[in-house]
């Protein structure tokens, strides 16, 4: 009887260790999922192709950045990670290249099109 009461106690007890275990191993990948994951860009609002402004904004967000970069020209985010910088567009075609950066060293870009049409010029394109 004495020896039934030692077994199931040692069985409790590597049952809860492991469940322990287990949860303390699921929290460390939660928060580590960041780093797994590596730097994101979001843009919030995403510009049509064809526009009669010369000067357009993008924004949006990103999450686990060191570095951002517009056309490799540096630009900041705020606290949260949001971002608004406009962009010139030349006459017809421009492109433009979103790359962030994490401490890690990871990269990740967006590339975005954009047709620069002049009201007169873009009323015959439609």
């Amino acid at each position: 009887m004495i020896e039934e009461n030692i077994h199931f106690k040692s069985f409790i007890r590597f049952i809860l260790l492991t469940i322990g275990f287990l949860c303390i191993l699921t929290y460390i990948t939660f928060q580590a999922r960041f780093i797994i994951i590596g730097p994101q860009i979001n843009l919030t609002d995403e510009a049509g192709l064809l526009h009669n402004e010369r000067q357009i904004f993008l924004s949006g967000r990103t999450h686990n950045i060191s570095h951002l970069w517009l056309n490799d020209r540096p630009i900041y985010t705020d606290a949260q990670g949001k971002f608004n910088e406009a962009l010139v567009l030349e006459n017809g075609y421009t492109v433009a290249t979103l790359r962030a950066k994490d401490r890690y060293g990871r990269e990740t870009k967006v590339t975005r099109g954009f047709v620069y049409a002049p009201v007169s010029f873009a009323g015959e394109i439609k």
